[in-house]
């Protein structure tokens, strides 16, 4: 059959960078991300535009995933992006505000390609390799016995989502909380591989936010009318209920059994084979002393009355999110077959009970071995419930990070200015050899690496976002914010009252310079020593592994984005 219409030939677009259209939608990009950062950022709102649910947010997976991206070069920029986030929760606006902001610097030294990627690989590594040593000044160790530190790290987290809409009180009680489930989570055995337990959000919207608390075990919500006919329930022992965890239907269709022909001879009827087929596993799960039957799906009621007149209590549709946390936490492993089960499928709790929370009820099981909590999440709105409850799996992925590499960099934009500070006195002290080895002169590099250290200094700023004043000291290289409207003739010492990660303050004999001026190049000293870092109660810190991913993620973006020669556009 003949076309209808002639194939229409490929769009071929060369020096994409050079182009309006396409510098016009990066830096647009780039102003949106710039503007969430922060715990004073500003929010967006996104919708499709037909209507439907609204999102407020600034956290950059909400932000990204709303987002409607059609160029290429945006699409991997973006890609990118997402993919860190996917893999480590933290840092994407940093991440992308880096990849944006060495793109647009790289850009406007205007060498060839190839050099800016060779000079800016070596950055790189010059970056993560001081950020990895010892001699760091930058970064701390994470004290698992010291709950300062860990505290920190999660307030860091909280305090940084505006949209969640909590202040300090709400924000430091929420911390505890999230640390203390996480601690939970915890295995009490060491062993050699250690597997981390579950942390369940639990939503109850439209409450106070200090009304949120953590249960040991796992809550499933139960119906009020549930709650007088669940008791009492039958035990192998004083101190443990057997339980068996079902992954099928076992409401008496056949929609479960799968594909193929069913044979049904003549006067049989299908639904009375199969419900005595369910009675006939009651009994079995009866004889076998089960107490608590969970299943995913919908339990035959004729099943659940015989369960409960043998005192066994049944839960039903309690969903597939819960079917791991309930696996893990009890040793059941899910039955998908309605016959012959294995008394090894079934698991065991240390006891049940009910709990009741603002209008809702739930079952309590209780384990035997903590390995899953429930954290009973609450807040004002839908819409900031959603943002909170986004912000504490954040916040728990971190802690699962850091204990894997108990480290934490410091927040509030002063590992920018202090690796920027080091780089920038490395590229002047920089050997002859390893330029010969990159193949690139003294200037070149220098000013590459220039481009690179506005870039983090770029991301510090945008921390900023009521036309303050940002300042470097000369010291350290830590972050200071002056604010707005200071009169002329005042002293930055009299301004300047706290560094951005909050180790250092005014009294202190600091030289201040405005941050990306002309300044003689310096070797920053550490901070690693400093007692205040662990005597601290409102540090802000970063999470080491999250962030050294998204400096690479943007560097090696960045180098991408600016060796692409053609883009190619299929327009059929």
């Amino acid at each position: 059959m003949s076309r209808t219409e002639a194939k229409k030939p490929s769009l071929c677009t060369n020096d994409p960078l050079t182009k309006e259209r396409i510098s016009f939608s990066l830096s647009v990009l780039s102003g949106i991300v710039k503007s969430c950062y922060g715990p004073t950022g500003r929010l967006k709102q996104l919708h499709n535009g037909m209507g439907g649910y609204v999102r407020t947010t600034s956290q950059s997976s909400a932000l990204l995933d709303g987002l409607s991206i059609t160029h290429p070069v945006l699409k991997v920029l973006t890609a990118s992006v997402q993919n860190h986030i996917s893999r480590f929760s933290d840092c994407g606006l940093f991440t992308a505000i880096l990849c944006c902001s060495l793109v647009e610097n790289f850009q406007r030294i205007n060498f060839a390609a190839c050099t800016v990627t060779k000079i800016s690989r070596h950055l790189l590594s010059l970056s993560t390799d001081y950020l990895k040593s010892e001699a760091c000044g930058c970064r701390i160790s994470v004290d698992f016995d010291n709950i300062k530190t860990l505290l920190s790290l999660v307030r860091s987290i909280l305090a940084s989502k505006p949209a969640c809409m909590l202040n300090k009180t709400e924000v430091n009680h929420l911390s505890t909380l999230v640390l203390k489930a996480f601690l939970l989570t915890i295995p009490h055995t060491i062993e050699t591989n250690v597997v981390l337990g579950k942390c369940v959000i639990v939503p109850v919207k439209d409450k106070r936010v200090m009304d949120s608390t953590v249960f040991p075990g796992l809550l499933i919500e139960i119906p009020e009318f549930q709650l007088a006919r669940t008791f009492p329930v039958k035990r192998v022992s004083s101190s443990t209920i057997k339980m068996a965890l079902f992954c099928i239907s076992m409401s008496g269709d056949l929609s479960s059994i799968g594909e193929g022909t069913v044979i049904v001879h003549h006067g049989i009827s299908l639904e009375v084979a199969v419900l005595d087929q369910l009675l006939n596993l009651g009994k079995q799960l009866v004889n076998d002393q089960v107490g608590l039957v969970v299943c995913q799906k919908v339990v035959h009621p004729s099943l659940k009355q015989y369960l409960k007149e043998h005192h066994v209590i049944t839960i039903d549709r309690v969903g597939v999110s819960m079917m791991e946390p309930l696996s893990k936490m009890t040793g059941s492993q899910p039955i998908a077959a309605l016959h012959s089960v294995s008394p090894t499928c079934y698991g065991s709790l240390k006891d049940l009970c009910t709990e009741s929370f603002v209008s809702k009820h739930f079952l309590h099981l209780i384990p035997n071995d903590t390995l899953v909590c429930s954290l009973i999440l609450c807040n004002r709105s839908e819409m900031a419930w959603d943002e909170l409850k986004l912000a504490c799996q954040t916040a728990e992925h971190v802690l699962q990070l850091t204990t894997k590499q108990p480290l934490a960099l410091l927040g509030g934009g002063c590992t920018e200015t202090h690796l920027a500070s080091y780089i920038r006195h490395k590229s002047f002290t920089l050997p002859t050899n390893v330029l010969k080895a990159i193949d690139c002169s003294r200037t070149q590099y220098q000013l590459v690496a220039d481009a690179f250290c506005r870039s983090l200094e770029c991301v510090a700023c945008c921390l900023e976002h009521d036309d303050g004043e940002i300042l470097t000291d000369m010291v350290y290289g830590h972050f200071w914010s002056i604010p707005s409207g200071f009169p002329c003739d005042c002293n930055w010492s009299d301004l300047a009252l706290k560094c951005g990660c909050g180790i250092y303050n005014n009294q202190r004999n600091l030289n201040w310079t405005v941050l990306r001026s002309q300044c003689i190049p310096f070797a920053p000293q550490s901070c690693s020593n400093e007692p205040s870092i662990h005597s601290t109660d409102h540090l802000v810190l970063d999470c080491f592994t999250a962030k050294c991913s998204g400096l690479q993620v943007a560097v090696e973006t960045a180098n991408l984005i600016l060796d692409l020669s053609y883009i190619v556009e299929d327009q059929n």
